[in-house]
């Protein structure tokens, strides 16, 4: 079987597996990362979110041998390490603050998808905007979407300390 490695929460890593295995299942079943969630496995629920070089994608959807071996991919359970000091991120922060997860399975996407568009707006010197809270299609059957959306800005506004 091929070989490929990439880093993976600052770690580097290297697995064995089929061509056409998609990263999601690297993840959870050959690395034991279960913080992006299986939820669709096409690309669309968002539950499985990760970060790949600093951007939101979703390894459900892409095949292990797309990602190189310069290639950072950073789940939930790095996302804390990203930030200087805290045991938590500022987002994971708000998310506690705002009382935002019930049952809880799609909050890695959902803090993922939202550590990504506060960079994202802040690169472009802006603040979020409604339309950009409307444009995150994360699917929380929980339907927590204010207080996700409440928490989102108080992230916003812990990432700029």
């Amino acid at each position: 079987m091929p070989k490929y490695s990439f880093q993976l929460n600052g770690e580097k890593v290297t697995v064995d597996v089929e061509k056409g295995v998609r990263l999601l299942w690297v993840l959870r079943d050959v690395l034991g990362v279960t913080g992006p969630k299986y939820g669709c496995g096409i690309n669309v629920c968002k539950a499985c979110t990760s970060h790949l070089n600093g951007k939101a994608f979703n390894p459900c959807a892409v095949p292990v041998e797309k990602i190189r071996p310069t290639d950072k991919v950073t789940t939930i359970e790095g996302l804390a390490d990203t930030v200087p000091g805290d045991d938590l991120h500022p987002m994971q922060e708000a998310w506690l603050e705002h009382d935002v997860a019930q049952c809880g399975y799609c909050q890695p996407g959902q803090i993922m998808t939202a550590v990504a568009l506060v960079k994202r707006v802040q690169r472009e010197g802006r603040a979020i905007t409604d339309a950009d809270l409307d444009a995150i299609r994360n699917v929380c059957r929980c339907g927590t979407y204010t207080r996700i959306r409440e928490a989102v800005r108080t992230g916003e506004r812990l990432m700029r300390r």
